[in-house]
């Protein structure tokens, strides 16, 4: 295919990947309590969370910490992991959906925080649940050319307020089925924060290279899930058959070039169990392969994908073949090598 959609890196390595969970666990059974009256009126069955998208529970941040606090926590634990100091870092690029305002950019605070310096690159790229992977392919191809040696990439997430808001308009007696249905996503999303830290290959031999991928885009699904800061309207389904055909679009595609039919882990973007089970069976993964945290984590937005990775990370062996996979709203895909 023509364009810039397949590429490869030549000299960057995954230094660290590191994560940081909220601390309070919010059950299904919960939410299912708050909304019981509209449940038993629109005549949805018991457990509707659990039994649909598999999600136990989710996580929020105690009272006082903001998902840019625990960005921060993030950053500094994968700085401390790698071994980088602050001031040899180039570029930071903050990927989280979550902000409290327009501007400045969230990277500022989190770039102050982390005592980087000046000389630092800092800014926010925003593609939906696809940020982080983004992020990751940018940052590399800064480090190839030699613009930059080292870069943090860090994602916070708060889902808080959203299913607040969510859940208070659910509870409505107004509310219709179709109004449950187009919400229903929302109380899917969790909260959680992640970070990694990219440098030279030629100067960490021992680390991860990071090979190369695909991206492809589907924009006319552009409409299909549309979210702001007091909810997200979701069409589920077609958002399930949209991000499904672009997946197998998109490795068919790969597999002459990548060879991806064999790798030691596939490393998904954590949705719900409808769709990972969707993704495994389209493109006959090893469901042994591909490790799944939405149940107790839900969906932490772009932080589920390095998450989910840093939670993977001490049973990985080197030269182990790791496939990062994602599919943000919009729809754009995106898959990336990581040899361990």
């Amino acid at each position: 295919m023509a364009g810039n959609a397949t590429f490869r890196h030549s000299n960057t390595a995954l230094l660290s990947v590191s994560s940081v969970e909220a601390p309070r666990i919010v059950s299904s059974t919960d939410f299912d309590r708050r909304l019981a009256s509209t449940l038993q009126r629109l005549k949805f069955p018991p457990r509707l969370l659990e039994r649909v998208a598999g999600i136990t529970h989710r996580r929020w941040w105690a009272a006082g910490t903001s998902f840019d606090d625990a960005a921060v926590e993030a950053g500094a634990k994968a700085l401390a992991e790698a071994g980088i100091e602050a001031s040899d870092v180039g570029l930071l690029i903050n990927t989280s959906v979550t902000r409290r305002n327009l501007e400045p950019s969230v990277a500022v605070k989190i770039h102050h925080s982390l005592s980087l310096p000046s000389s630092a690159m800092n800014f926010d790229l925003a593609n939906a649940c696809l940020g982080f992977v983004n992020a990751l392919t940018l940052a590399a191809n800064m480090i190839d050319s030699g613009q930059i040696r080292y870069a943090v990439i860090v994602n916070g997430e708060d889902a808080q307020l959203t299913q607040e808001a969510t859940l208070a308009r659910l509870q409505r007696p107004e509310t219709t089925r179709d109004d449950f249905n187009r919400e229903f996503a929302t109380l899917t999303l969790g909260s959680g924060a992640a970070a990694a830290v990219l440098g030279p290959a030629d100067e960490h031999p021992g680390a991860h290279r990071v090979v190369g991928g695909v991206m492809r885009a589907g924009t006319e699904h552009h409409e299909l899930c549309v979210g702001g800061i007091d909810g997200m309207n979701t069409d589920t389904k077609g958002l399930l058959d949209g991000g499904l055909q672009l997946v197998v679009d998109a490795w068919q595609e790969a597999q002459p070039e990548w060879d991806w039919a064999a790798m030691d882990r596939y490393v998904t973007h954590q949705v719900s169990n409808a769709y990972t089970h969707a993704i495994i069976d389209a493109i006959d993964l090893d469901p042994d392969k591909v490790p799944i945290t939405f149940p107790h984590w839900g969906n932490v937005g772009p932080a589920s994908l390095p998450m989910t990775l840093a939670a993977e990370a001490q049973s990985l062996g080197s030269g182990d073949r790791v496939l990062c996979m994602g599919v943000g709203s919009g729809l754009n895909t995106a898959m990336l090598e990581i040899v361990w």
